[in-house]
């Protein structure tokens, strides 16, 4: 699989994700063939970038265990359906009842579980409709996958897990300002929203009100530090800003995986917890399928696997031995560099 920027797509081109509704709904599935005029539906909605099946992908049904996905299609609309839906009453001012968000939630549990030493490759394709949703799923799965490797109790992964996927809530039909007072900020919206729902534990909530707070005091809506963030919101927090910095919400330029790992790397011990950041650098893949890297001797490789717990170590492929862009598709070598100590990545690289 490759990921193309909406600009570089072609007709005939196959979608390798499927795209979703904000009601979870499979808008365009995955190996449908793009026309000029879906490629235009594609940025009217709002898509920056797609990822598009390659040669050895076409014509073939992939199982979705080979297809290195987190947590499955159903569950991923359930989430969507049941947090846009929640979303959606919160908007409208009444209570909102957590049983079917309580029960999706406990399924990622179970799913993450089964597969707790997946390297996650979040990759679902984001729409203005669905960016929210999207996020808040993405930042679920990374802050579980973390509490999990951190042996949290079931409780305690409920929790979490409650607490991440209801992290934004405080965004809901507001847009946000620069200079805004603390008790305006939307974690603080947030926060209040959740405490007076019965159904929500003040811990859950507090996730909502301390995802933007830093170890250094120097974070949002109130500045506390230290111990005096709970343990849950510093999991957020790290799986927030590492989604914000691949996916950003706000225009900026999108960092590549490792380079966002890096500067989550960067900041352990004076924003964030080093114990959490270490585990999440073990959960997530730095070099996802189907990317292009530089090896440390001059090839040009595509990433086809992964190593679990290795995410720097993945299994490449090279199709040249060369510098040049002129990638050639015979003489292919396969190359687990968990096992070639003196090979290294030295970059991503673009088609």
């Amino acid at each position: 699989m490759k990921y193309r920027p909406i600009d570089q797509l072609e007709q005939s081109d196959r979608l390798g994700r499927n795209i979703y509704a904000n009601d979870g709904r499979v808008l365009l599935g995955k190996g449908i063939s793009l026309t000029i005029g879906l490629i235009g539906r594609l940025k009217r909605m709002g898509v920056h970038a797609v990822y598009v099946m390659d040669d050895e992908e076409e014509g073939k049904d992939i199982p979705e265990s080979e297809d290195e996905s987190s947590i499955s299609d159903k569950t991923k609309r359930e989430v969507m359906k049941n947090l846009s839906e929640s979303l959606g009453i919160i908007q409208e001012g009444k209570d909102f009842h957590t049983k079917d968000l309580g029960q999706t939630t406990k399924n990622i549990i179970d799913e993450l579980l089964h597969n707790k030493d997946v390297l996650l490759q979040l990759e679902d394709i984001r729409t203005k409709d669905n960016e929210l949703l999207i996020h808040s799923m993405h930042v679920t799965v990374m802050s579980v996958l973390v509490g999990i490797k951190l042996q949290y109790t079931n409780k305690e992964l409920i929790e979490l897990g409650i607490g991440a996927i209801l992290h934004d809530v405080g965004k809901v039909g507001k847009k946000q300002k620069d200079g805004l007072a603390a008790n305006e900020h939307h974690a603080w919206i947030g926060f209040n929203t959740l405490r007076k729902n019965r159904e929500i534990s003040t811990v859950s909530a507090h996730v909502a009100f301390q995802h933007h707070e830093y170890l250094d005091g120097s974070g949002e809506p109130r500045g506390v530090k230290g111990e005096n963030i709970h343990p849950y919101a510093r999991i957020v927090s790290v799986a927030n800003t590492y989604d914000n910095l691949v996916s950003p919400q706000d225009g900026s330029q999108p960092l590549l995986p490792y380079e966002a790992g890096e500067q989550i790397m960067g900041l352990a011990g004076e924003k964030f917890d080093r114990d959490v950041v270490w585990q999440f650098l073990r959960s997530v893949a730095f070099y996802p399928n189907g990317s292009n890297v530089h090896l440390s001797n001059g090839s040009i490789a595509t990433i086809v696997g992964q190593n679990k717990g290795l995410p720097q170590r993945p299994i490449v492929r090279i199709f040249s031995n060369n510098t040049t862009n002129q990638y050639m598709h015979y003489d292919v070598e396969e190359i687990n560099l968990a096992k070639a100590p003196t090979l290294f990545i030295n970059r991503m690289v673009q088609d």
